[in-house]
Formats: C-alpha cells, sequence, structure tokens
C-alpha cells in the first residue's frame, strides 16, 4: 500500500522539478534569441539601419514602427567600443545591451547632450585603464562599463514625419561604430 502511494508521490515531486527547471531557464533562452537575431545582422563594428516595419508584416524584435533603427554589434576584447556620430535634432535614443538582452545603459538626446552621440563603451579590466589614465579618449566622451564583452548598440530616430524617413536612415549610416584597438 505504501509503496503504492509512493510511486505517485515521487512522479508528482519530479514533475515539480522539471517545471520549475524550465521556468527558471526561459529567461535566459528567451534573452539569447535577441542576441542571435543581432548576430544574423553583419553588424560587427558597424551600423546596420534595420529595414522599416509594415503593418502586418512579422516583427519578431518587436520595433516601433514609427522609429528607425542601427544596430551595432561590438566584441570587446576587441578594444574599448566607440559609437559617434550627428543626428538630427528630432528625438533619438542609444541603448547599450549586453549578451543576455540587459540594458547596460540608455539615454537620449534630451539629457542635453544635442545632436552630438560620443559614447564609449569599456569591460571591466579597459575601465581600470582608463582610471589609471593609460587609455587615450576624446573630451566629452560619455562613458559605459560592461561587465559582458559582448554588446550591441540600438540608435532610435524618431522622424517627425514618413516623408522624412529615409533621411534619417542616412543619417543613421553615417554613424561610426566600432572599437579602440588595445
Amino acid at each position: 500500500m505504501t509503496r503504492t502511494i509512493l510511486w505517485p508521490l515521487a512522479g508528482v515531486v519530479l514533475g515539480g522539478v522539471i517545471h520549475l527547471a524550465v521556468i527558471l531557464s526561459l529567461p535566459s533562452l528567451a534573452a539569447n534569441a535577441a542576441w542571435t537575431r543581432v548576430e544574423t545582422l553583419d553588424a560587427l563594428g558597424k551600423p546596420v539601419v534595420l529595414p522599416a516595419i509594415a503593418a502586418g508584416e512579422a516583427n519578431p524584435l518587436r520595433l516601433d514602427p514609427e522609429l528607425t533603427y542601427a544596430v551595432c554589434r561590438m566584441d570587446l576584447r576587441q578594444g574599448a567600443g566607440i559609437v559617434h556620430g550627428v543626428l538630427p535634432l528630432a528625438f533619438w535614443s542609444v541603448a547599450v545591451y549586453g549578451r543576455t538582452g540587459t540594458i547596460l545603459y540608455s539615454t537620449t538626446n534630451r539629457d542635453g547632450i544635442g545632436q552630438n552621440l560620443e559614447l564609449g563603451i569599456f569591460n571591466q579590466a579597459q575601465t581600470r585603464l582608463l582610471a589609471q589614465q593609460q587609455l587615450d579618449i576624446a573630451e566629452g566622451l560619455l562613458i559605459v562599463e560592461s561587465r559582458d564583452d559582448d554588446v550591441f548598440v540600438v540608435v532610435r530616430l524618431a522622424p517627425p514625419h514618413q516623408a522624412m524617413r529615409k533621411r534619417y536612415e542616412a543619417a543613421l549610416r553615417k554613424i561610426s561604430c566600432g572599437t579602440i584597438p588595445a
């Protein structure tokens, strides 16, 4: 009799353990999906302007169809990352993401930056070199420290009118993005 009760109880406990393991692993698997999609863009060390999303089309990255986007992927093992360019006067934002999809840094032009985007991304070792003044960087560079060596940067522009979209996409193509050799 006790054996009959023990088998279902063991099954329920094992099912609970498996259920918890799956639920706890889903966030890490979902975050890697964004990294995998960014890797397919061939955006290592250069900006890639994403095509506009039309109504009814698939939108796997969940992009806002009103904005224009550029993505740049960086490998900080090759050197500190840098993104710079002059952007239109309309609203823009920039965000740095780690490999897990976590936002490491985000800002907008409404933070008093104006049109000039000057962003440096450093891993922890490079940040120590920067603190010891062993890295030469431009004045006014926004500094972001990353625990990850694999990061990607997303720059978003908000064209005030749909007719200006091509001009904004051209501005995104002019952004410089890459690494400062160590």
